[in-house]
């Protein structure tokens, strides 16, 4: 067996995602890697690495300080060397890690759902020889590659070319939660403030529309448990764009437990007019809700229209992710799914060589959904589901 010859990966941010994605490549077969974990804390750098570093084959991962803004001395060189980047640091500063790949002439990804900062990567990424792959965590990121693959199935089971409709759905939830916010924070807190603040992007009769968010409340019911839906930003990548002339309406939305949407509205409607909303709303949220340990990831996609005869049909799936274990070390749902997304992306563009903007309908669904990192985080789910992925 011809060994790969090893990648060097640096992952910028050594938060949850940072710390599990190092952890899943290093102990991932397929894969030769050395992985550098970066931080403006160098204890969170250290941390980091030191947890990443459990099982694997390779050499330890390593911690590395990076500065606030801008680059420095250490961090050029150190790119320099560098195969990629997984940018996991908020979204604000992805166009700062674009630059930084591009003259570096590394490949860069991110995990973001902030439209403005895509938009200006996209920007960067024009005429890269290396790959620029964007929005790949798990929403945006696996929930888009999942409902894309559920689009090409009915367009060809069907025999059809354009459905009615395509529905996205994630939540990222705690497995108890209480009275008056029904909510535990599992990931980001500025997150969740901006992707309840910013408009959603969607499809509304064929044409691509912007939608406030927290907007079209509804109820969907999972396996009999309910969950409360709304336009939340970012969720849907670049679908609107991509499926826009193909169907009639397409939207994401985030799954809650019932009750916290309203908790939301009543903070909000007590934020003065011409405040910063998002920075506002996410200083009340943590003031109020407890971050926690326990967490499930559930995820529902379903593609509707009329077949060639005109009989209405739907294909869908919904997955409740757990957490899962690597290497001895415990990955809550959201770190699992997340890292899986974007680690899946990386293998993909090692394999095939990719270069330029890649975005999240570009992906090929089967090769990704069915890749090594995507079985570990959802395999156990799909295994459950009885669905059409096994």
């Amino acid at each position: 067996m011809i060994t790969p010859p090893t990648k060097r990966i640096f992952v910028a941010g050594a938060g949850g995602i940072g710390r599990a994605l190092g952890l899943m490549l290093r102990n991932e077969p397929s894969l030769s890697v050395e992985v550098v974990l970066g931080d403006i804390h160098q204890r969170s750098a250290e941390e980091a690495a030191k947890f990443a570093s459990h099982g694997g084959t390779g050499a330890p991962a390593r911690a590395v300080v990076m500065p606030e803004s801008g680059s420095d001395d250490q961090l050029d060189r150190l790119l320099d060397g560098m195969d990629a980047i997984v940018d996991c640091l908020p979204g604000s500063q992805a166009p700062r890690m674009a630059r930084l790949a591009r003259k570096h002439g590394t490949h860069y990804l991110n995990l973001t759902e902030y439209v403005k900062e895509t938009q200006e990567v996209l920007a960067i990424a024009e005429g890269a020889d290396t790959c620029f792959a964007l929005q790949c965590g798990l929403a945006p990121g696996f929930i888009n590659v999942l409902a894309h693959d559920l689009f090409q199935q009915a367009c060809e089971q069907w025999e059809v070319d354009r459905v009615d409709r395509v529905r996205m759905r994630v939540g990222a939830l705690s497995t108890c939660v209480s009275a008056p916010h029904y909510y535990g924070w599992t990931w980001s807190p500025v997150g969740v403030a901006t992707e309840y603040v910013k408009p959603a992007y969607a499809v509304r009769g064929g044409a691509q529309v912007e939608l406030p968010s927290l907007s079209e409340r509804e109820t969907l019911m999972i396996e009999g448990q309910p969950f409360e839906e709304a336009l939340t930003s970012g969720g849907a990548a670049d679908l609107p764009q991509a499926l826009g002339g193909r169907v009639r309406d397409l939207e994401y939305k985030t799954l809650r437990y019932p009750g916290h949407y309203e908790w939301v509205e009543s903070v909000l409607a007590k934020i003065p007019a011409g405040a910063d909303r998002a920075a506002l709303l996410q200083q009340q949220m943590e003031a109020a809700i407890p971050h926690c340990e326990d967490d499930l990831v559930v995820i529902y996609a379903d593609v509707e229209g009329k077949d060639r005869h005109g009989r209405l049909r739907l294909l869908r799936d919904a997955l409740f992710c757990p957490q899962i274990e690597i290497a001895g070390q415990r990955l809550r749902a959201i770190q699992s799914t997340t890292s899986a997304g974007v680690a899946e992306v990386l293998h993909l563009i090692f394999d095939r060589g990719l270069s330029g903007p890649l975005l999240q309908s570009q992906i090929p669904p089967a090769d990704y959904l069915d890749g090594p990192f995507v079985r570990l985080a959802y395999g156990p789910a799909w295994d459950n589901s009885g669905d059409e992925h096994e």
